[in-house]
């Protein structure tokens, strides 16, 4: 919950090749408080039934950016077992693992402002937006 000294954030994962909630992703979250300061590791949580990270950490007093980190790897990597037998999702790439293994998003905050940011995924785009 934001405060009039905080901001907070809350994100979700919607698979767009499926249609559905993208289930069990971990999400990291790492701030800092200027563009030249050190990101701080605040924690994580994964991704629910739903694709919502409900309990993801409070930002400390003084962030000004924010990273989320989506690890969808093993998402993709255990998508890609279950679809096998239809078309192999890496069909067009050459490559032997997942085109993209995460990912991670940077934006800026103010105090006093909650931050929906969620991302739509497929095996080999991604986009972002601040929702409400």
């Amino acid at each position: 919950m934001s405060t009039a000294t905080t901001a907070s954030v809350s994100t979700h994962i919607l698979d767009t090749s499926i249609g559905r909630p993208a289930e069990g992703v971990p999400v990291s979250l790492a701030a800092r408080s200027g563009p030249d300061a050190p990101w701080a590791a605040l924690g994580g949580s994964a991704t629910d039934q739903d694709g919502r990270c409900k309990d993801l950490p409070a930002l400390p007093q003084g962030t000004t950016h924010v990273r989320l980190e989506f690890e969808t790897e093993a998402y993709f990597s255990k998508k890609q077992a279950d679809a096998q037998q239809d078309a192999p999702a890496n069909r067009d790439s050459d490559a032997a693992g997942v085109f993209f293994p995460e990912v991670a998003i940077t934006f800026a905050v103010v105090p006093g402002e909650h931050y929906h940011v969620p991302l739509l995924l497929n095996p080999f785009g991604y986009s972002v937006y601040r929702g409400s």
